[in-house]
C-alpha cells in the first residue's frame, strides 16, 4: 500500500512539474536575474565577497630615479634610469616585465602591421597616420642593462615589452632589486603620427612644444589576479602599472617652462625672483595669478637658448610620470583648500591658447578636484595641471594635456569652449580614475573611462552655480555629451553587428567612444538616478573609491562593493548593461479599466477611452463572504479600497528589447494634472518577456505615457503611450 501511495505521489508530482514547465516561457525567465555567480572570479583572502581588499591583499612597488634631456635640435630625447623593484607578492619572480611603449611608433609594430585600413573606403587621417608610419623612426633604442654593480643583465625586447632575466629569482615577501638602463628615442610629430604625447610645431614663431608621454621604459604590473601584464600595447587598450615614488631630472633648453608630475625641488635655480614671488601671491588668491604672462613668453619665442636649465621633480606614491616643456608656455596658477589640505592647480599653455584658456582652465581644474573629492576620496597629490598642446586629451598623475583653441583671430565658438572645458574635467578627473584607484586600463578601459565620465558628468552639472562659468552655462547648463539617458539610444538602437557587451578586452572594443565612455557612464547615472537613489549609490560609490585607492581593482570588486554597501541586488542590472548588448525597449501595449459599479460610474464606460469592464456590488459581497469563512474580515480601509469610487487600470507591458529595466510611467489624469508612478525592475523576475500590472487611482485617467523623463534609455518612444495615435479600436486584454 505505500509503494502505491508513494508512486501516485510521484505521478502527481511529475504531472505538477511538467504542468509548471508549460506555464513558463523560454528561455526560463528568471536567467536574467541569476547571480553572476561563476561570471566573477571567487571570492580569496585576496579579494573577499564583500569587494573589498583581503587579508592577504598585496601589491608590487617600483621606485624610479631618472635623468633626461631633451634635445630640441634634433628632437629627440636621451634618458638613463635606475628603478629598485619590490616584489611583495607570495611567489619568487625569474624575471621582470617592462613595457616599452614608444615601440607602438616603430614601423615594425603589431599596430602597424595589424591596420586593416582600406583606401578605397576612405582617404582620411587615419589613414595617412598609417602610411606615415610606414616610414617612422619611432620606437626605444635601449641599452646598457645592468644591476647595481655595473654587470650586464640579459633582456628579451618582445615588441613593446621587454622581459629582464633575473641572475638568482628575487625573493617573495620582501625581495629587492635595483638596476639600471639606457634609451633614447625620437619625439613623434603627435598631429601627423597620432598617440598621447609627441611635439607640436609652430611655424609663425619656429618653437615647439612637448608633451612627454610614455616617454622611458616603465615595471609592468604583477598582481594577484593575472600575474604579469602582458598584453601588448596595441593604440586602444591604456595602461596597467606599478605604484612608487620617482625623482626625476629633466635637462631643457635654458628658456623653457616645465610642467610635471610632482613638486619641483630646485625652484630658486629654474625660476626667477619674479617668478617665485608670483608664486607667492598665488598661494592665497581666490583668482588664478600668471606666474608667467604671454608677453614674456612672446619674448622668449623670439630667441633659442643655447644653454640648458635642469628641473628636478619628485613625486611620492604615483603609478606614472609626465611632463611638458617649452619656451611658449603661459603659466597660471592659484591654491585651494580640500578638505583643509593647499592643493596647487595649474594651467601652462601657448598663446594661441588665449584668451580661453586664461579665462577657463585653471578654474575647471580647481572646479573638478572640489567636485571629485566630494563623490571618491579628498585629492591627495599637491598638484593639478592642465597643458594645452596638439594632444587634444591624456591624463597622468597631477598633470594632463588638453585641447580646446580659439581660431586663429581669437574667435571662440561655443563649441570650442565646450570642448576645452568637457576635456579639462575629464582628464584632471583620471587622477582619480585610474591615477588613484588603479584599475588595470590594458584590460578594463570601462573601469576607468566609464567611471570617470559618469564622474565628469556630476561635475559638468554643477557648472551653472559656478560664478565664472555663469556667463555661459548658468541659464541652460553644460551640453554633456555622456551620462543623460537619452544620449546613449542611438548607439544601442545601432546595428548589432557593430556591438559589443563593455566587458569585453579594450582592443576588441568596437565604437570606443560609445561602449568604454558613454554606455558605463549612463548605466552609473541610471544606477544613481532611477534604480538605488542618490544616496544609496553616493555612499556605495565612496566606499568603492576609499577601499580601492592606491590598489589596483578588478571589475568584480566595483560590482560587490556596490552591492554590499547598498543592500541591492544588481546582478541583473551588470548582467545586461555590462555583459549584454541588448536595448531597452519596453512597449505598453495596453491598458484595462476595471470599475465596480454602481449608478455614479455607469458612464465611465462610455467615456474611457480603454477598454472597460465592472464587477458588480454583489460580487464584491460574494467575495467578502468566502474571506469571512475563512476568518478574514474586512477593515474599513479594506472597504475604502473595493468602494465604487476607485479606478482598477491594469497596464500590459512587453519587453521588446530584451535588457531588464525599472517600468516608469505617468498617468495624464481627466482632470490634467498628472502622476509618475515608478516599479522597481523585479517585476520581470517571474516573465522577462510581458508582465501585467493593476493600479489603484481615485479618479479618471485619459492616458498613460512610459518613462516621461527618458531616464532608462529606451529606444523606441513610439511604443510608449497609450492610446497610441491612429488606432481607433483596441485590442481586447487577455490575462496571460
Amino acid at each position: 500500500m505505500r509503494k502505491i501511495f508513494l508512486s501516485l505521489c510521484g505521478l502527481w508530482w511529475g504531472v505538477g512539474f511538467l504542468y509548471a514547465q508549460t506555464q513558463l516561457p523560454a528561455p526560463y525567465p528568471s536567467s536574467k536575474f541569476e547571480q553572476l555567480g561563476t561570471m566573477l572570479p571567487t571570492p580569496n583572502t585576496y579579494r573577499t565577497a564583500d569587494g573589498s581588499p583581503g587579508p592577504d591583499y598585496w601589491q608590487q612597488k617600483a621606485d624610479y630615479k631618472i635623468q633626461v634631456s631633451l634635445n630640441e635640435s634634433d628632437h629627440s630625447v636621451q634618458g638613463t634610469e635606475t628603478i629598485t623593484y619590490y616584489n611583495n607578492s607570495p611567489t619568487p619572480l625569474a624575471y621582470l616585465w617592462l613595457q616599452l611603449d614608444q615601440n607602438l611608433f616603430d614601423k615594425d609594430s603589431d599596430t602597424h602591421k595589424t591596420e586593416t585600413l582600406n583606401p578605397a573606403d576612405s582617404l582620411n587621417i587615419s589613414f595617412m597616420r598609417w602610411v606615415f608610419a610606414s616610414n617612422s623612426e619611432g620606437g626605444y633604442k635601449v641599452g646598457n642593462v645592468r644591476d647595481v654593480n655595473g654587470k650586464p643583465l640579459k633582456c628579451t625586447i618582445n615588441k613593446t615589452m621587454m622581459r629582464i632575466d633575473l641572475p638568482t629569482a628575487l625573493p617573495a615577501k620582501g625581495g629587492k632589486i635595483s638596476f639600471s638602463l639606457d634609451w633614447s628615442y625620437k619625439i613623434p610629430e603627435q598631429r601627423k603620427y597620432g598617440g598621447r604625447g609627441g611635439k607640436e610645431y609652430f611655424p609663425k614663431d619656429g618653437n615647439t612644444l612637448y608633451e612627454m608621454a610614455q616617454w622611458f621604459p616603465r615595471l609592468a604590473v604583477y598582481g594577484d589576479a593575472t600575474g604579469w601584464q602582458n598584453k601588448q600595447f596595441l593604440g586602444n587598450g591604456e595602461f596597467a602599472l606599478t605604484f612608487g615614488d620617482y625623482e626625476v631630472a629633466i635637462t631643457v633648453p635654458a628658456d623653457h617652462i616645465v610642467a610635471s608630475t610632482g613638486e619641483l625641488q630646485n625652484a630658486t635655480q629654474v625660476l626667477s625672483a619674479t617668478h617665485i614671488e608670483r608664486l607667492k601671491k598665488a598661494e592665497t588668491a581666490t583668482e588664478p595669478v600668471i606666474i608667467q604672462t604671454q608677453q614674456e613668453a612672446e619674448v622668449a619665442e623670439k630667441s633659442k637658448a643655447t644653454a640648458t636649465k635642469t628641473w628636478i621633480y619628485k613625486a611620492k606614491n604615483v603609478r606614472d610620470f609626465a611632463w611638458a616643456s617649452s619656451r611658449k608656455f603661459v603659466w597660471d596658477a592659484m591654491r585651494i583648500d580640500l578638505a583643509g589640505k593647499k592643493v596647487w592647480a595649474m594651467s601652462y599653455y601657448p598663446k594661441e591658447g588665449n584668451p580661453l584658456w586664461g579665462q577657463y582652465s585653471t578654474q575647471v581644474v580647481a572646479h573638478t578636484l572640489r567636485v571629485y573629492s566630494r563623490y571618491t576620496i579628498d585629492y591627495p597629490y599637491p598638484v593639478a595641471i592642465s597643458v594645452h598642446g596638439s594632444v587634444f586629451g591624456m591624463e597622468y598623475p597631477m598633470i594632463s594635456f588638453n585641447g580646446g583653441r580659439p581660431e586663429p583671430d581669437g574667435t571662440i565658438t561655443n563649441f570650442t569652449r565646450n570642448a576645452m572645458v568637457g576635456v579639462i574635467i575629464h582628464e584632471v578627473g583620471h587622477n582619480f580614475f585610474p591615477m588613484i584607484i588603479n584599475s588595470d586600463e590594458r584590460q578594463w578601459t570601462w573601469m576607468d573611462e566609464g567611471l570617470n565620465s559618469f564622474c565628469e558628468y556630476l561635475t559638468e552639472m554643477e557648472l551653472k552655480d559656478m560664478p565664472w562659468a555663469k556667463k555661459d552655462y548658468g541659464e541652460k547648463g553644460f551640453p554633456s555629451r555622456r551620462g543623460p539617458a537619452k544620449n546613449i539610444t542611438d548607439y544601442m538602437s545601432g546595428n548589432p553587428k557593430g556591438l559589443v557587451p563593455i566587458m569585453v578586452n579594450s582592443e576588441q572594443i568596437l565604437q570606443f567612444g560609445n561602449n568604454a565612455y558613454g554606455k558605463p557612464a549612463t548605466a552609473l547615472n541610471i544606477l544613481r538616478e532611477t534604480i538605488m537613489g542618490r544616496e544609496l549609490f553616493d555612499f556605495a560609490f565612496k566606499q568603492y573609491s576609499q577601499k580601492w585607492a592606491f590598489k589596483h581593482p578588478e571589475p568584480a570588486d566595483f560590482f560587490r562593493t556596490m552591492e554590499d554597501a547598498s543592500a541591492v541586488d544588481l546582478d541583473w542590472f551588470w548582467r545586461g548593461w555590462f555583459y549584454t548588448t541588448e536595448p531597452c525597449d519596453i512597449s505598453l501595449e495596453n491598458v484595462r479599466l476595471t470599475l465596480i459599479a454602481d449608478k455614479k460610474n455607469q458612464g465611465t464606460a462610455q467615456a474611457s477611452p480603454f477598454l472597460t469592464q465592472y464587477y458588480k456590488p454583489e460580487q464584491v459581497e460574494k467575495q467578502r463572504k468566502t474571506l469571512a469563512a475563512l476568518g478574514i474580515e474586512f477593515t474599513k480601509a479594506d472597504e475604502e479600497a473595493l468602494s465604487a469610487g476607485k479606478f482598477f487600470y491594469t497596464l500590459h507591458f512587453k519587453n521588446v528589447g530584451g535588457l531588464i529595466m525599472p517600468v516608469i510611467f505617468q498617468i495624464n489624469y481627466e482632470d490634467g494634472t498628472k502622476e509618475i508612478v515608478r516599479i522597481p525592475a523585479e517585476i520581470w523576475r517571474k516573465n522577462v518577456n510581458e508582465v501585467h500590472k493593476t493600479i489603484i487611482t481615485q479618479k479618471p485617467a485619459i492616458s498613460f505615457q512610459l518613462d516621461p523623463l527618458e531616464e532608462t534609455a529606451d529606444i523606441q518612444l513610439n511604443n510608449n503611450s497609450f492610446p497610441r495615435k491612429n488606432i481607433e479600436k483596441f485590442e481586447e486584454f487577455k490575462d496571460k
